[in-house]
């Protein structure tokens, strides 16, 4: 069984990651040294989560795991299942950025109603979190609108009578 570590910053005596805000989307993002979104879901040592709205954003936690996928592509046969205790761990969040992810990892991910994306290159966290932000604002593009619409998340509904 694959242990999952989680640090959160809580200003409680809790042990949960603290309460979504309203309208905040919970973002995850593969990383291998927390400054950058840099790792394939499969193989990522952290996860970097944050709760981000359309006025900026708020770390949640970090989450790390001790058993990693290979990058090969290969899936092990042995009942050594690495893939579930990730897709439990990110159990709540809305978004998940990464650089890769295989088939079967993606159906797990979406069917966890987690939405998966793939940067197709590293970037700062930072930089990954201002242009959810930025998405957030307005009139955010149909996948993401359909992706807070299934939060409940109050997302602005596009208005076809007036197009």
């Amino acid at each position: 069984m694959t242990a999952v570590r989680r640090l959160s910053l809580v200003d409680t005596d809790e042990a949960t990651p603290p309460s979504r805000p309203s309208g905040a989307v919970r973002v995850a993002i593969a990383t291998r040294d927390m400054k950058s979104l840099n790792a394939h879901f499969g193989s990522t040592p952290r996860f970097a989560v944050y709760d981000v709205s359309p006025t900026g954003w708020t770390f949640v936690e970090a989450l790390a795991f001790d058993e990693l996928a290979d990058e090969t592509g290969a899936h092990k046969t042995d009942g050594d299942d690495r893939i579930g205790p990730k897709v439990e761990a990110l159990a709540g969040c809305h978004l998940l950025f990464c650089l890769a992810i295989g088939g079967p990892s993606a159906a797990r991910v979406v069917a966890a109603r987690i939405h998966p994306i793939k940067v197709p290159a590293e970037a700062a966290i930072d930089d990954v979190l201002e242009r959810t932000r930025l998405m957030l604002q307005g009139n955010p593009p149909p996948w993401l609108r359909k992706v807070l619409s299934e939060a409940g998340i109050g997302a602005p509904k596009a208005d076809f009578e007036a197009d």
